[in-house]
């Protein structure tokens, strides 16, 4: 694993967690580079990134050193739940 990977800064506390929970680089980068959604994190000035593998939501922490240059905190990874189709009461259809 890089600690410069395109061009991203890498704390080895991220490296670690992609290691320990199985994620790729790639991934976790292209989740940053280009997140189906993102949040303000709890620590300051950071963001929170997302993206869905398959049945799998990786998360990034990443946020801009004082150079201004990008730095990913962390990464984590969850299982995606299929979404449960509402039941309506047959008497709301009549």
């Amino acid at each position: 694993m890089d600690k410069n990977y395109k061009g991203v800064i890498w704390t080895n506390h991220a490296l670690d967690r992609l290691r320990q929970r199985g994620i790729s680089q790639g991934d976790a980068w292209a989740t940053f580079n280009s997140p189906d959604q993102s949040r303000f994190a709890k620590t300051k000035a950071a963001w929170v990134y997302y993206k869905t593998y398959g049945n799998q939501k990786v998360e990034v922490v990443a946020k801009k050193n004082e150079k201004g240059k990008w730095i990913i905190l962390s990464v984590w990874s969850k299982p995606v739940y299929g979404k449960k189709d509402k039941v309506v009461p047959l008497w709301k259809l009549i």
